[in-house]
């Protein structure tokens, strides 16, 4: 019997790295071909701004080494990311080696290659002019060869990768022809150009990354942590849930966390955008990034150094180029037809008017030549990834959160906001409005008496009247068996006399409270107020009327969203009388008493008139969130608020909401500006070279210069502030 000799199959694995030296999507969409290419790879997905690579590999088909070859030999830099137990990692250095990055840009492998071609051309100009035109063309042909070098090897490589139309190859092949056709200054110059195109390329996107890259920074590397035997320096990133850590004055908090002792003023604006600091004590959440800018604190550490706000965001952020807008998609597939479009025309301009018309054959193969330069998509391709980046990094700096370009594209689209009210529109907690005393009581009295009864509830409306009975300073009186009376109330002895908190309807059908006294307390309901009567003895003290008020910015988002031409309506589950009342006075419509399927078919409704945005706790409101175009969380940096939902507000601030529709539509307006000069500027040189009016060097110049002008106006939207018509 044959012995079985098969060696067990090891199961496909997510693997990923950082590849550098991508300067725009032309550049991300070799290394994906090329690495797709591969046995045993399967799911590729190469972000550009965030430099991921990230595949499922079968090692046993394709081991990562070739991976790593693969991509370094079309140019660029890669390095494990995380790689696991058993994987050697090796120290490479290509022309987009990660070190790269940190380099001024005349120490990278590229800005060499701009020294170098440039020292070359102006050796060639020297040696022209002082020996003559022909040695001159030697020196010029010379220096074009030297400098295509290593522009020539990679597109050989993409060659046997599959890959023929690329900016390397339209390069080599332009350069080489106009040798053969006696342009070898001008060919010199192309290759100069291009160089210092990349560069700038380079240079602008890198800038573009810059502002993502910066989140991860905000997260101090050491936290002063406290054990049995005193405090000690230690890494940021061991940090444990459960831990205690001491946060000095002006250091940054080291992890998410609970205050547990002291009282300070925390700058959240690293995290949220909020420009103010805000007072944090015991039992309030702190965030990682956050500084500490008054008194020392000690916090207790909720989350992992990988599960803080900081790095959720970093992963939203970029994660987000996985969704990438309906636009971008339509230019890729436009790109890919494109090239091939556009070698097949050059090739008929260098051929048709020679065989047709008896034309010169120099001229029409360097209009040719040219036209075949002007013909690169990179200005188009990078038009919109480079925007939809910038926006992400603009509004995540702010505390407004897109999950990628399909939500920027869908938000700009957006006609009309859905608002839960609860947490949403208001504060989520109830507030004390009114206090009305009756019957000859005093409020001081009065409120006492209702702090003394609801002592020790947790209950939201009493823990509104006792914090705001102790910042009216009213006396503490001591009270005893205090029991909830279903239906009815809460009731207790106060300084040994019955006392207690209920409703209107039960305090009149008690005999507590007069006709006058019930009708005052129906004008308040009728307000949208939740109203209480306290009483002690035989009477009632007086009346307490409560309210979820409105957010303090909540009637400016509506000014401006209508200002905007949006539709706004609140949708809730609370009373028709209690949403009429916050709808009224913020001038907006709403729809109440509702049920989840009930607002997930209010937005059905909605859409009808366009697209839809929907505002919500994304707990409660889930439903609706996910049939909305765009779902919106509100929440300082919750768990839900940066996964539930399709976009995200730190600040809980509602005028966000317009800040985020504007970022979105300023964001599109950018896009359609970048491919009209992308589109704009390929159609007139395109025209020009064909007719001859421009040359090799111009068609070169044209197509570096439409890239970096796109890229360098999509690196507006990174100083664009949304907050601001």
């Amino acid at each position: 019997m044959a012995k079985d000799t098969a060696q067990p199959q090891s199961a496909p694995e997510t693997c990923e790295w950082t590849v550098t030296g991508m300067d725009c999507a032309g550049c991300a969409a070799k290394v994906r071909n090329a690495v797709g290419r591969l046995p045993g790879v399967s799911g590729v997905d190469l972000a550009l701004m965030s430099e991921r690579l990230r595949l499922t590999l079968d090692e046993t088909a394709t081991p990562r080494g070739e991976v790593e070859a693969t991509v370094r030999a079309l140019g660029y830099g890669i390095a494990a990311k995380d790689a696991p137990p058993g994987h050697v990692a090796h120290d490479h250095h290509s022309h987009g080696d990660p070190a790269d990055r940190d380099l001024p840009w005349y120490r990278t492998a590229g800005g060499r290659l701009v020294l170098l071609t440039g020292g070359l051309l102006l050796v060639a100009w020297a040696v022209r002019g002082i020996f003559g035109a022909e040695p001159g063309e030697w020196a010029f042909a010379g220096a074009c060869l030297i400098g295509l070098a290593p522009i020539a090897r990679r597109a050989v490589v993409a060659l046997r990768m599959g890959q023929p139309f690329t900016i390397e190859s339209l390069m080599t092949i332009a350069a080489i022809g106009a040798l053969f056709i006696g342009a070898a200054a001008e060919a010199a110059l192309v290759v100069f150009l291009f160089a210092v195109g990349e560069v700038l390329e380079g240079v602008a996107a890198g800038k573009a990354r810059a502002g993502i890259q910066a989140l991860a920074g905000l997260v101090p590397r050491s936290a002063l942590l406290e054990t049995g035997d005193g405090v000690h320096e230690v890494a940021a990133d061991s940090l444990r849930p459960g831990q205690v850590v001491l946060v000095r004055p002006g250091a940054r908090i080291p992890a998410d966390g609970t205050v547990l002792d002291g009282i300070s003023g925390v700058d959240e604006s690293p995290v949220t955008g909020e420009s103010i600091p805000r007072t944090r004590g015991p039992g309030e959440k702190v965030f990682a990034g956050s500084v500490n800018t008054e008194a020392a604190l000690r916090v207790t550490v909720d989350k992992a150094a990988a599960d803080n706000t900081i790095s959720r965001i970093v992963r939203l952020v970029e994660e987000a180029e996985e969704a990438r807008a309906p636009t971008e998609r339509f230019i890729d597939r436009f790109s890919r037809w494109y090239m091939p479009a556009i070698t097949s025309l050059a090739a008929l301009v260098v051929l048709v008017p020679p065989l047709a018309f008896g034309a010169d054959w120099g001229t029409w193969l360097y209009r040719g030549l040219a036209l075949l330069l002007i013909g690169c998509p990179c200005a188009l391709v990078i038009s919109v990834p480079a925007s939809i980046a910038s926006a992400l990094s603009a509004g995540a700096r702010r505390g407004l959160l897109m999950k990628g370009g399909a939500v920027i594209e869908a938000a700009a689209k957006v006609r009309h906001v859905a608002f839960d009210k609860t947490g949403t529109l208001t504060h989520g907690r109830p507030a004390v409005t009114d206090v009305v005393a009756l019957d000859g009581a005093t409020v001081a009295g009065m409120l006492a008496a209702a702090a003394a009864v609801e002592a020790g509830s947790s209950h939201p409306l009493a823990v509104a009247v006792a914090a705001h009975a102790s910042a009216q300073g009213a006396p503490a009186l001591p009270s005893r068996a205090a029991r909830a009376i279903p239906g009815r109330g809460v009731e207790a002895e106060v300084d040994g006399i019955p006392a207690g908190v209920c409703s209107p309807r039960h305090a009149r059908e008690a005999g507590l409270l007069s006709d006058a006294g019930f009708g005052t307390a129906t004008q308040l309901e009728h307000q949208g107020k939740t109203t209480v009567v306290v009483w002690r003895g035989d009477r009632a003290l007086g009346l307490i009327a409560l309210r979820d008020e409105p957010r303090d910015d909540a009637p400016e988002a509506m000014r401006q969203l209508k200002a905007m031409g949006l539709g706004a309506t609140i949708l809730t589950g609370d009373n028709p009388r209690t949403a009429a009342a916050i709808a009224g006075g913020l001038g907006m419509d709403y729809r109440a008493g509702m049920l989840p399927e009930d607002k997930l078919a209010a937005i059905r409704d909605l859409s009808a008139t366009g697209g839809v945005m929907m505002v919500g706790d994304g707990i409660n409101d889930a439903p609706a969130l996910k049939q909305a175009d765009v779902g919106v969380a509100m929440g300082s940096g919750t768990d839900v608020a940066l996964e539930t939902a399709d976009a995200a507000i730190l600040r809980d601030r509602v005028t966000d909401v317009a800040a985020q529709i504007r970022l979105a539509r300023r964001t599109m307006a950018n896009i359609r500006q970048n491919i009209a000069l992308a589109l704009g500027l390929k159609g007139v040189f395109l025209l020009t070279s064909i007719l001859g009016v421009t040359g090799l060097w111009l068609a070169i110049l044209a197509d570096t210069g439409a890239t970096v002008l796109v890229t360098l106006n999509a690196l507006r939207l990174l100083r664009v502030d949304p907050e601001r018509e």
